[in-house]
């Protein structure tokens, strides 16, 4: 058997097997033993237990993962590695091999049923994340992983930047502020496109995601504080002044009002502000919306 977390023994590998790999699911595998070990460390939590793997490819990182954790459940949408994974991980048995959509899985669901659970275990997720779904499965993993305890994901160079953005930066945005909403980020290292095959055309990083159990800003209303995030961000061009009216369907000078009580300018821009900003804002109108309606009824 050819050693897959090397370039030549990986070509070999799919070449043996006659697999072809397929540029729209971004099916470029890490190829370098150090950061292969670095990563699978990184996902260790304080107890042996579980790790979800999205996308494990040719089984390099799982190899690894599987020392680390009582069982790895590891899911690829293509089912033409099956063949090449089943060979590779036969030796351990506390890896099962799952052939699905991610964004399509019930990744809890999934944990219970493969591994003979009568409850949902504390797990983390480990990920080399195709560029073209990236803020998809993030958004996932945040919104719908209940006890997913860490996240450690390889993405883009670029979409790291977006996540550990500062405010005022032109990398700030939406990204920035939903992903720090849920969760503590940390940079943990950069990946040249060299340690990959096939080379993608741009370098990665690999990031550590931690879910809060109480969220960085406490809101009246999440829905709306969310839909806030979301509307000042399409029209990021515009101040906060035209947005917060706009949205919030209030006249301007009642907008201006409550922008003087929080001591925040108007005419900010939706980069240059902090999420508690967003947050006091979203419930000094919430709050003022209440008012109105409560006197005309």
């Amino acid at each position: 058997m050819h050693k897959i977390s090397t370039i030549s023994g990986l070509q070999q590998s799919i070449r043996d097997r006659d697999i072809k790999l397929k540029k729209k699911w971004g099916q470029n595998f890490l190829v370098d033993e150090n950061i292969l070990k670095k990563i699978a460390a990184h996902s260790r939590t304080n107890q042996k237990g579980y790790v979800v793997e999205i996308g494990p490819g040719a089984g390099a990182l799982t190899q690894e993962l599987a020392g680390f954790h009582t069982g790895v459940l590891a899911i690829d949408i293509d089912i033409t590695l099956k063949p090449l994974l089943e060979e590779i991980l036969s030796s351990f048995d506390n890896v099962h091999l799952v052939f699905q959509d991610i964004l399509e899985t019930d990744i809890e669901k999934e944990l219970l049923q493969t591994f003979g659970l009568s409850a949902i275990p504390s797990y983390s997720v480990c990920a080399n994340i195709p560029y073209n779904i990236t803020t998809p499965i993030i958004f996932k993993l945040l919104e719908q992983s209940t006890n997913m305890q860490t996240a450690i994901l390889m993405i883009q160079k670029e979409v790291a930047r977006r996540i550990l953005a500062q405010p005022g930066s032109k990398d700030y945005g939406l990204l920035t502020l939903t992903v720090a909403y849920h969760a503590d980020v940390e940079f943990l290292m950069n990946v040249s496109a060299s340690c990959f095959f096939p080379r993608p055309q741009v370098d990665s990083s690999v990031i550590k995601i931690t879910p809060r159990q109480d969220k960085k800003v406490d809101v009246r209303q999440k829905d709306q504080f969310i839909g806030l995030l979301k509307y000042a961000f399409q029209k990021r061009r515009k101040t906060m002044l035209n947005i917060t009216s706009a949205f919030f369907a209030c006249e301007k000078k009642q907008a201006e009002d409550i922008f003087k009580q929080l001591e925040i300018s108007s005419q900010s821009r939706p980069e240059t502000l902090r999420l508690e900003d967003f947050a006091r804002l979203a419930d000094a109108f919430h709050l003022q919306i209440r008012c109105e309606e409560q006197k005309k009824t």
